[in-house]
């Protein structure tokens, strides 16, 4: 009996690091499996990191980097490590911290709140752009006039260009999101899905927009959603976890449930949909777009007239579809461009942006 009770404390009791063997596990790692303290997951959490960051050359010693902050738990945590790694490597970085209001009351107001306490706890200066400010429009005047459906298809595309127009008020270098595993994951899948072939040559890219206004970089291209959550847990870090009110049923939601399944039964998965994105090979015989400026605001754009300066066109008439799906219509729809429709404001009243670039 005193026998069993002596082995009893090695048979049932938590196991120690795999790592370092002293301390007892605190967690399983999502990516690999191993049962590991909180001391050892933060070290490699923020190793892998910076590994990522050194090995793909994302930053130069002096640049002014911007740290999209939705006040979210992937911009905030970004933002921490990041801070961290600038320090303790010497990075060399002036770090800022970028966030686009959109205009959805009951949760965007609610974030921005989070993101003014990371201001103060991560002593990084904050700049704030508006829809409203950039396009005239507020996502809650959108979606009254537009419904539910396809309201995330304005939203995504303001919001980037609004990033870019943040981004040029501030005069950084590089903008840095914070793009997890499991987002580029489901992005592969559903520019597959679409046969998007444009964006999925690209999508995987872990530097974008080289050859527009300003580059953005994802230090977390390799890093899961699981373990994002785990590290902001055991860290404690100040986040809004309340998912957007007008994205229940977004098309990404149906992917992402898809990319969970796949990670419980195998969580490799993830990184296996990612290679097979970088892997993908473009046939020379495809026709890629070519590459523009908008002539209307001066934004990189594949057409005539931006995407963001399409769906405004629409919005100012009345007409908000106009620009939903693949037609690029308000270039041959237009008339003589400033009649209104149904009393709705004149298209001059609101450009896309009101920066030149």
């Amino acid at each position: 009996m005193e026998k069993g009770e002596e082995e009893k404390p090695t048979k049932a009791g938590s196991r120690l690091c795999c790592i370092c063997n002293q301390r007892r596990a605190a967690l399983k790692r999502p990516k690999t499996l191993q049962q590991i303290c909180r001391e050892c997951f933060y070290e490699v959490f923020e190793e892998e990191i910076h590994q990522v960051i050194v090995e793909n050359q994302l930053f130069k010693p002096g640049e002014r980097v911007a740290i999209g902050a939705s006040g979210g738990k992937d911009s905030t945590v970004l933002a921490y490590v990041l801070s961290e790694l600038n320090r303790r490597h010497n990075y060399g970085l002036d770090l800022f911290l970028l966030s686009v209001d959109e205009g959805i009351t009951g949760y965007r107001d609610d974030s921005l709140e989070t993101v003014k306490r990371n201001e103060i706890q991560y002593g990084l200066p904050l700049k704030i752009v508006s829809y409203k400010d950039l396009y005239g429009w507020t996502m809650d005047e959108i979606v009254k006039m537009i419904g539910l459906k396809n309201n995330c298809t304005f939203c995504g595309v303001f919001r980037r260009q609004a990033l870019d127009r943040g981004a040029a008020l501030l005069k950084v270098d590089k903008v840095a999101t914070g793009h997890n595993a499991d987002d580029i994951a489901e992005t592969v899948l559903l520019n597959i899905l679409r046969g998007d072939i444009a964006r999925l040559s690209r999508c995987t890219s872990i530097v974008t927009g080289e050859d527009g206004p300003i580059p953005r970089c994802k230090p977390f291209k390799y890093t899961y959603e699981k373990e994002i959550v785990m590290y902001a847990y055991f860290k404690r870090l100040d986040y809004f976890s309340t998912e957007c009110i007008y994205s229940p049923n977004a098309y990404r939601g149906f992917a992402r449930e898809f990319i969970k399944d796949l990670e419980r039964i195998r969580p490799r998965a993830i990184l296996d949909i990612i290679q097979s994105g970088e892997d993908f090979r473009i046939s020379t015989f495809t026709k890629m777009p070519e590459q523009g400026t908008c002539e209307r605001c001066g934004y990189i754009s594949s057409q005539k007239w931006c995407k963001a300066c399409v769906l405004l066109e629409g919005l100012n008439r009345g007409l908000p579809k106009l620009g939903i799906g693949r037609s690029r219509g308000p270039n041959n729809d237009r008339k003589n461009g400033t009649k209104e429709t149904n009393g709705a404001k004149s298209i001059e009243s609101k450009q896309c942006g009101t920066l030149d670039f």
